[in-house]
């Protein structure tokens, strides 16, 4: 399968909407979708068009996880191959939380392993009340290594360790009562409302958007201190931006913004 199959695109309102494209198998975590998901995302995030990405999947589910028929080939494999094979999910988690613009999930059906781990990766999801989540790995004998730190962040630390330790696959309701999730609504209404929600934040100015994020994404791991001295020096950026002095006039004008993104 071509990555143009493997992951649907297209561009909406300065949205990038991305799915998942192989829902015969639950659309899978593979090397294959990894690589192809990167070099999506990092097609969106290069194009000054794309104001917010969405990410989604075809069909009843929107990722099932990790391949298992790659794991049940790893025996069979040097060391060094399979660990070239797991830099593809690990590269895709970097590139995730890594975004300037806001990632928006629209989780249209089951999300388990690396799936739950996309789910928390995301700035904003919404889920269908039909869908389940669960870190299952450790019924195959493994722990979710590569999402924790993505879970972590999402849900705390000991609800990351209950939901590993256990395998537990639970409902969207809970997903929602942890924070994992920001809404759940009906199955029909999760892609149109995702859609609906991305596009009312990308007539949000393009700048605030990537500074908002660049400071989420560099204080993360910062003392408190250096975490609010960071941020004084994107607010000195965005106090002398074009787009503040737009959104000003605009709002004095009674009139909607034309962003500069500058």
């Amino acid at each position: 399968m071509s990555k143009e199959q493997t992951i649907c695109y297209r561009l909406e309102d300065h949205v990038a909407i991305l799915s998942l494209n192989q829902p015969d198998r639950r659309n899978p975590l593979s090397y294959e979708m990894c690589w192809s998901l990167i070099e999506h995302v990092n097609k969106a995030a290069a194009d000054d068009d794309v104001h917010v990405i969405l990410l989604t999947g075809e069909g009843k589910t929107f990722c099932a996880g990790g391949d298992i028929k790659e794991f049940a080939s790893y025996q069979q494999k040097r060391a060094s191959e399979v660990h070239e094979e797991g830099e593809a999910t690990t590269e895709l988690f970097k590139t995730l939380s890594s975004l300037r613009k806001p990632l928006i999930g629209a989780i249209n059906g089951h999300a388990l392993g690396g799936g739950l781990g996309m789910v928390a990766v995301c700035h904003y999801t919404i889920a269908s009340s039909q869908a389940k989540f669960g870190t299952t790995e450790i019924k195959l004998g493994l722990f979710p290594l590569i999402i924790l730190p993505a879970v972590m962040d999402a849900i705390g630390t000991k609800k990351t360790l209950e939901i590993s330790f256990t395998g537990e696959v639970f409902s969207a309701e809970k997903a929602l009562r942890i924070g994992l999730v920001n809404q759940v609504v009906e199955p029909d209404s999760v892609v149109p409302e995702s859609v609906r929600f991305a596009k009312e934040l990308a007539q949000a100015s393009p700048l605030a958007l990537k500074i908002g994020l660049d400071c989420y994404v560099k204080t993360r791991d910062m003392e408190w201190n250096k975490k609010l001295d960071y941020a004084n020096t994107l607010r000195v950026i965005s106090f002398l931006s074009d787009d503040l002095k737009e959104g000003a006039s605009a709002f004095l004008e009674k009139r909607e913004p034309k962003w500069l993104g500058r």
